[in-house]
Formats: structure tokens, sequence, C-alpha cells
């Protein structure tokens, strides 16, 4: 029997807490960033949460379940 593979770009794309919350980074934050406002732009730098409705679909791609 073959080993199960993590799925490779949800393991880029997100990190476990040490609470269970899984995390990512937010998007729209690489680049034409002269026409966003310096709130927006701050919003975008901080950790997003995964949303209950999605948690056990990360999941499933990261292997934890």
């Amino acid at each position: 029997m073959p080993k199960v593979k993590t799925n490779s770009s949800a393991k880029k794309r997100f990190k476990v807490t040490g609470t269970g919350e899984i995390t990512y980074q937010k998007p729209f934050k690489r680049h034409i960033l002269t026409k966003k406002s310096k709130k927006r732009k701050r919003n975008m730098a901080k950790k997003g949460v995964v949303s209950g409705s999605h948690t056990d679909f990360v999941k499933r791609l990261l292997r934890l379940k």
C-alpha cells in the first residue's frame, strides 16, 4: 500500500497554529500597491484564519484528518 501524500500546494499556503487554527496569507499584497489605501494594505498584511466551513477541506488536503 503506497503512502498518502500531502497536497504540495496546500502545505505551502497554510500553517496550523498551536491552538489548532489554520492560517494563511491574505491575497492582493504582491504588486500594484500604489492605488490601494494604507488601511487596506495593513489589513492584508495580517494573517487570515480559515473559516469553519472550509476547515475540514483544508485539513484533508494537509492530511490532518
